[in-house]
């Protein structure tokens, strides 16, 4: 796990927990268990919006890598025509 996502998580359970603190001293009681669960619920849900976002970002990243590659192998193959071509017409031209 990189620095960047532990700080995170640290962050989002500062947040559930103040939520939790402020909603327990607004009501007056602390039947905590249904407000963690929808807290908690509420957070798998982003993690998973989250994980689809990183999923999508990797495979439009390999597509352009991809692509890139292509662009690559037809450029060398032009180059390789073209010097082709050149060494053809200087033996064409000596003889």
């Amino acid at each position: 796990m990189n620095e960047t996502t532990k700080y995170g998580l640290f962050f989002l359970g500062g947040v559930v927990l103040g939520a939790l603190g402020a909603v327990a001293v607004t009501r007056g009681k602390l039947d905590v268990k249904p407000l963690a669960t929808d807290l908690l619920s509420a957070g798998i849900d982003l993690k998973e919006k989250a994980l689809s976002a990183v999923e999508s970002a990797k495979e439009d990243i390999a597509d352009a890598v991809a692509e890139a590659k292509v662009k690559s192998q037809e450029k060398k193959a032009r180059a390789e025509e073209a010097e082709a071509a050149k060494v053809e017409d200087k033996t064409a031209e000596a003889a």
